[in-house]
C-alpha cells in the first residue's frame, strides 16, 4: 500500500488568473487547432471539441450538427451495422469500437462494404479500464488493421504511465483521459478508484506532448468553465457527454410533460440519460448486469435544451472570453497563458 500526499485538483478547486490582454476582441480569438499524429500520418484541422460516444450523445444527428462548427462526434459503438455502413461520414466521425472479438468482426465487416472509396480515419477504442494488457493488445491490434493512415484514441486512462504505454506501443495517437468524473459515472463511489481530473489532465497531457503525441479530456465538464480549464491544463481535445445531453440532437427515451416517452420534439420535457456502464445500459446491451460485476453508472432525467448549437455557443463563448482574459487570442497558446489559483473550499468534494 501506498500513500500520495501531493495535492490532486479537480475544477472546481481551481479559478485562472486573468493578465493583461493586447486581445482587442473576442470575436477575433481564434478556437481553431491543426494537429499531426504520433503514430498517423494523418493531420486534422478544427475546433478540438468531441461529442462523447455515449448512445444518446454519439449519434449521426450530432456529428452533423458538430461537424458544421469544426468539431466532432464519436459516434456510439451500438449502432447496426447496416447504419453505420449507410450513413457514415469519414470527416466528421470516430468510429467507436470495443475490445471483444465480434466488435473486430463488425468493423471488418462496416469497413468491407465502404471500401476504398470511403476509408474510416478516426476510430476510438473504448473501454473503462485501459489498464489492462488486454486492452493494450486490443489497440495494437486495432493499429495493425487499419494502419498508419488513420488516427486512433483509445482510453480510458487517468495516469501518464499508461498514457506513454500506449503512444510509445505505436497504438495510439490520442489518450482519452478520465477515470470515474464523468457526471452519470459512478466508478469513485462504487470501486473507490479515479483521479481528479484537472491533475489528471495536467500529467497527462505533461506525459504526452513529451512524446509528440496528445490526450482528449473525458469527464468532469459540467459547465463552460470546466471546459476552458481542461483546454488550459493542456487537453488537445475535450469530450462531452453531460453538456451536450437534452439536446435536440440526441438520441434515446424521450418524456412529455406526464413522464410519457414521446418520439415528437414539440413534446419533449426530459431525456433519460445514463452512464454506459449502469444497469439500465446493461440491460439494453448485455441482456443484463452480470454477477460478477455491479453497475458503474447511474440513470437520470435532464431537461430539454433545444438545438445543440446553444449550448456550443455558451461553449465557444467562454473560451474566447477566457483566451482574452489571459492575453491570447489563440486556443493553442491558452495553456502557455494560464495561471491557475486554488480555491479555498471548506466543505468536502462529492464525486458523481
Amino acid at each position: 500500500m501506498q500513500i500520495i500526499n501531493d495535492i490532486k485538483l479537480d475544477f472546481q478547486d481551481v479559478l485562472i488568473r486573468p493578465k493583461r490582454s493586447k486581445t482587442v476582441s473576442r470575436s477575433k480569438v481564434d478556437l481553431t487547432k491543426t494537429y499531426k499524429f504520433l503514430n498517423s500520418t494523418a493531420t486534422w484541422t478544427g475546433v478540438p471539441i468531441i461529442a462523447a460516444n455515449m448512445d444518446s450523445t454519439g449519434t449521426f444527428a450530432m456529428a452533423e450538427a458538430l461537424s458544421s462548427e469544426g468539431m466532432l462526434t464519436c459516434l456510439h459503438k451500438h449502432y447496426e451495422f447496416e447504419s453505420l455502413a449507410e450513413h457514415f461520414d469519414q470527416q466528421a466521425m470516430f468510429y467507436t469500437m470495443g475490445i471483444k472479438d465480434e466488435d473486430f468482426a463488425k468493423l471488418s465487416d462496416v469497413r468491407a462494404v465502404m471500401g476504398n472509396c470511403y476509408p474510416i480515419k478516426y476510430f476510438c477504442m473504448d473501454a473503462a479500464n485501459g489498464y489492462t494488457e488486454f486492452f493494450q493488445d486490443r489497440a495494437k491490434r486495432l493499429r495493425e488493421a487499419v494502419g498508419s493512415d488513420a488516427v486512433i484514441m483509445a482510453g480510458n486512462v487517468c495516469t501518464p504511465e499508461m498514457v506513454s504505454e500506449l503512444l510509445i506501443s505505436g497504438a495510439a495517437d490520442i489518450v482519452k483521459v478520465g477515470i470515474g468524473p464523468g457526471s452519470v459515472c459512478t466508478t469513485r463511489r462504487v470501486t473507490g478508484v479515479g483521479y481528479p481530473q484537472l491533475s489528471a489532465i495536467i500529467e497527462c497531457a505533461d506525459a504526452a506532448h513529451g512524446h509528440g503525441g496528445h490526450i482528449c479530456a473525458d469527464g468532469g465538464c459540467r459547465e463552460p468553465s470546466d471546459v476552458v480549464k481542461a483546454f488550459a491544463a493542456g487537453a488537445d481535445f475535450v469530450m462531452l457527454g453531460g453538456m451536450l445531453a437534452g439536446t435536440a440532437e440526441c438520441e434515446g427515451d424521450w418524456l412529455d410533460k406526464d413522464g410519457v416517452r414521446t418520439e415528437y420534439e414539440h413534446s419533449r420535457r426530459e431525456l433519460v440519460f445514463y452512464g454506459m456502464s449502469s444497469k439500465r445500459a446493461n440491460e439494453k446491451y448485455s441482456g443484463g448486469l452480470k454477477k460478477y460485476r455491479a453497475a458503474e453508472g447511474k440513470c437520470v432525467t435532464v431537461p430539454y435544451k433545444g438545438t445543440v448549437r446553444n449550448i456550443i455557443q455558451e461553449i465557444t463563448g467562454g473560451l474566447r472570453s477566457a483566451c482574452a482574459y489571459v492575453g491570447t487570442d489563440k486556443l493553442r497558446d491558452l495553456s502557455k497563458c494560464t495561471t491557475f489559483v486554488r480555491v479555498n473550499r471548506t466543505h468536502n468534494t462529492v464525486y458523481g
